[in-house]
């Protein structure tokens, strides 16, 4: 249940349409649903603005298909985050209407498509191919999010006349997610030419001195060019979802 949903459902216990036992019962789904091997937050809609994200990582299919069943009928939307091709196929025999991405490794479900939630773009960048799982990951949590969303993908400093050749984009933006591997030198180049917020993404790409994105991730925190907030390696995910709270539109009401 999210807010909207809570909202029309008080609307109608103050109206007479709705009793107060019949909203009692609805009300004992929430905060959790009980699976046994998982309490899934039907509450997080209501604080967050966004519905749990099922992390597939770890989890057996049958897991991540029953956590999933519980968010989508809550009201979604349903957004699993590392999946494995074999969950992949079983979520979409279970959701036929559902998505999923292998480059990403996620798979998504919703009613209705995301209301633009946002005050402007959210620029998503990668310095190299070998990043792009990561910054899928990252537009598509933003995107569900309810953002209007942009990639600029393979435009790392070993070209940087690739960059430069878009800076009218970076310009246009609101907030950038920047997602880079080895030195993980492209956020500081970006925050360097921008007066917006800027998310980086350390990635695991690398030869063996980058230890799994330790020097990307080492790199961004020590980042000379003010602005640049760094996330966990590989954390698409959560790079998407700060960059979609940072250009949230203040809600009236």
């Amino acid at each position: 249940m999210d807010a909207d949903r809570l909202r029309a459902m008080l609307a109608e216990v103050a109206s007479g349409r709705l009793d107060v036992d019949r909203a009692l019962a609805r009300l004992k789904q929430l905060p959790f649903a009980d699976l046994g091997f998982a309490r899934v937050d039907l509450h997080r809609s209501v604080r967050r603005g966004f519905p749990e994200v099922v992390f597939g990582q770890g989890k057996t299919t049958a897991q991540v298909v029953a956590i999933s069943e519980r968010i989508v009928e809550a009201g979604g939307p349903l957004l699993v985050t590392r999946v494995e091709p074999d969950t992949g196929a079983a979520l979409l025999r279970r959701f036929p209407g559902g998505a999923h991405d292998p480059v990403a490794r996620t798979f998504h479900c919703f009613e209705k498509e995301p209301a633009d939630r946002g005050r402007g773009t959210i620029l998503v960048m990668c310095a190299g191919t070998s990043d792009l799982p990561v910054a899928e990951e990252a537009a598509l949590t933003a995107w569900l999010m309810g953002n209007r969303v942009e990639r600029l993908f393979d435009v790392g400093v070993a070209g940087i006349h690739r960059l430069l050749d878009d800076l009218d984009k970076l310009a246009g933006a609101e907030v950038l997610v920047v997602a880079a591997g080895m030195e993980g030198a492209l956020p500081s180049v970006v925050g360097g030419l921008v007066d917006r917020p800027v998310v980086a993404v350390p990635t695991s790409v690398g030869y063996g001195a980058s230890f799994g994105g330790l020097a990307a991730l080492l790199g961004m925190l020590n980042s000379c060019a003010s602005g640049v907030t760094v996330v966990n390696i590989d954390n698409g995910f959560g790079a998407g979802y700060a960059a979609a709270l940072i250009n949230r539109k203040r809600e009236q009401g």
